[in-house]
């Protein structure tokens, strides 16, 4: 019985570093799914719409042709 308490607390003292890192690829992964929606929605703006966020139809362009990875 010692010896199975012993190694559950080990696995549980190693979780904690791969935590972390998991939920960084968690976000970044989200992150990079915010943008690809936001960009396929802004190709879809009239004019009209862009100036009411202030963007031109140029700059709704360059941005909505990036790809997910960049900022």
């Amino acid at each position: 019985m010692s010896y199975q308490n012993n190694e559950t607390f080990t696995e549980f003292r190693t979780q904690p570093r791969l935590v972390a890192p998991v939920f960084a690829l968690a976000v970044t992964v989200l992150k990079w799914g915010q943008r690809q929606k936001t960009r396929r929605t802004l190709q879809r703006l009239d004019a009209h719409l862009l100036k009411d966020i202030g963007l031109s139809a140029r700059d709704a362009h360059v941005e909505s042709k990036k790809v997910f990875w960049q900022d």
